[in-house]
């Protein structure tokens, strides 16, 4: 108890922590302490609530980061069929953007595969949405439900016929 870190260790942590702050007070002292009492075995000094709490959090990002992902990405190539008069390099850049965190998140998180169908779905309507007000047409004026399988989603070409100048 209270024994430094091992020297050489990247994490540059000192000393087990022997006080203990509260989560409410100071989020990133809370996590230092934390993952100092893991690195003891000090599993008794543990918050296992709030770690449990902080880790469902982290895997909820992951989640959150790839609907936002999804949901500008669909709303890009909506915005691209509703109005091929409007089509701008600006959109091409984006759906690429959109599907290079795709991936990345994929990736890292292969989990979250078993979600995609949910999330696409959920997301649908908000990127529905997004793509009216960003176009300046009704809602109506586009499918109900997503109109893109999967291999469009992510492997669709998009290129402009002539560059506008």
């Amino acid at each position: 108890m209270g024994e430094p870190a091992l020297k050489g260790e990247p994490t540059g942590e000192g000393p087990v922590p022997t006080g203990r702050t509260r989560y409410e007070d100071d989020l990133y002292t809370w996590v230092q302490e934390q993952v100092a009492f893991l690195r003891a075995g000090r599993i008794d000094a543990l918050d296992l609530d709030l770690i449990a709490e902080e880790l469902g959090d982290v895997g909820r990002a992951q989640y959150d980061q790839l609907e936002s992902a999804l949901r500008v990405l669909l709303m890009h190539m909506l915005k691209w069929d509703q109005q091929p008069e409007m089509r701008t390099p600006s959109w091409i850049y984006s759906i690429m953007e959109q599907r290079r965190r795709y991936a990345r998140l994929i990736r890292t998180n292969p989990g979250l595969k078993s979600s995609l169908d949910e999330i696409r779905d959920g997301i649908y309507p908000i990127a529905r949405n997004w793509a009216a007000d960003e176009t300046h047409l009704y809602g109506s004026e586009f499918p109900d439900t997503c109109p893109y399988p999967w291999d469009d989603i992510l492997n669709r070409p998009f290129e402009l016929d002539s560059v506008k100048k």
